[in-house]
């Protein structure tokens, strides 16, 4: 996996008026990677004003390790981060305190991946090769369902860490495939390397669909006003930057130029359709859905009531 690095302008949606004599309320959000495309709505907040229009300061922070954001929250050692459904569920089930309070984007990214001129055609050509993964757990569970939907088994194939060298290991032949690489990243990585490859979508093969980044925050912040003014000022900026794309780029990029390459540039048309036009929105029925995939795994103990660990916030009192 790579290191992801981190027409007419619209009226600006309107948000809440915020007493100035107040001053801003300072927030942190906890990052799930490094800064990159995937998360735009939150750059193009800060650099448009949306956050601060809505009497907020936001300290983006991105993490050391990955698996930071999520321990930090619970430990309220930060106020937003940003998450995985698919791993919100697990985390709630290892008794973490956690609430999905909003969406960042709302369709699956991980592929299962292998290069376009390689032996394997379809899912049934998996039979004795080699898969590379970054982190275990989850990507056992996609490979199996997916290998199940041609009659194969998780047996059949061997999984081999690869750490975070996704992309490497499958071009270098150290693995036939690779699992958990993002459609928007890793394919066009391939792509500009000349070594393109084929992905096969797991929500295809037998996964339900899921929001791949989503907003979470302590539970005991589950109503809390603040954090509805973080969520209507992302959604701000998702407007702007969907109907803005090129203006909303160059302030994606412009205190951080070594984000200006092929490679983000790629991402960055990617990804756009792919944000939740309502973060605050919860689908229900795909919280539910998920929650009884992994519990029929034995993923997770029991399927938990969703307002323990997902909710819509009430809307922001006007100021």
């Amino acid at each position: 996996m790579i290191h992801r690095r981190a027409a007419l302008a619209l009226p600006l949606l309107a948000l809440p008026a915020v007493a100035r004599a107040q001053g801003p309320t300072q927030l942190t959000l906890l990052l799930d990677w490094f800064i990159n495309p995937d998360h735009a709505p939150i750059l193009v907040a800060q650099e448009r004003g949306d956050f601060a229009r809505a009497g907020l300061d936001v300290r983006i922070v991105a993490p050391a390790d990955p698996n930071d954001p999520p321990r930090l929250v619970a430990a309220r050692r930060g106020d937003i981060g940003v998450f995985y459904q698919k791993n919100l569920h697990l985390a709630v089930d290892q008794g973490l305190p956690l609430v999905r309070i909003g969406t960042l984007v709302a369709t699956p990214l991980a592929t299962l991946t292998v290069l376009r001129d390689g032996p394997i055609r379809s899912l049934a050509d998996f039979r004795g090769r080699r898969v590379g993964f970054s982190v275990a757990g989850f990507e056992e569970v996609v490979m199996g369902t997916m290998l199940e939907s041609a009659g194969l088994r998780l047996s059949d194939v061997r999984l081999v860490n690869v750490n975070f060298a996704l992309s490497s290991a499958l071009m270098s032949g150290q693995v036939d495939a690779i699992v958990g690489g993002y459609r928007n990243f890793e394919l066009h990585q391939l792509e500009i390397e000349g070594r393109p490859g084929r992905a096969f979508f797991p929500e295809q093969h037998g996964l339900p669909v899921y929001d791949e980044l989503i907003y979470i925050a302590h539970r005991d912040r589950a109503r809390d006003p603040v954090l509805r003014r973080f969520i209507d000022a992302t959604e701000a900026a998702t407007h702007f930057l969907v109907n803005n794309p090129d203006e909303a780029w160059r302030m994606f990029i412009a205190n951080r130029r070594e984000l200006d390459d092929e490679l983000n540039r790629r991402a960055w048309r990617d990804t756009i359709n792919r944000f939740s036009f309502s973060p605050g929105a919860l689908d229900r029925n795909r919280y539910e859905r998920m929650a009884r995939f992994l519990a029929d795994r034995r993923l997770i103990r029991s399927v938990p009531p969703l307002d323990t660990y997902a909710v819509e916030l009430p809307a922001a009192p006007a100021r």
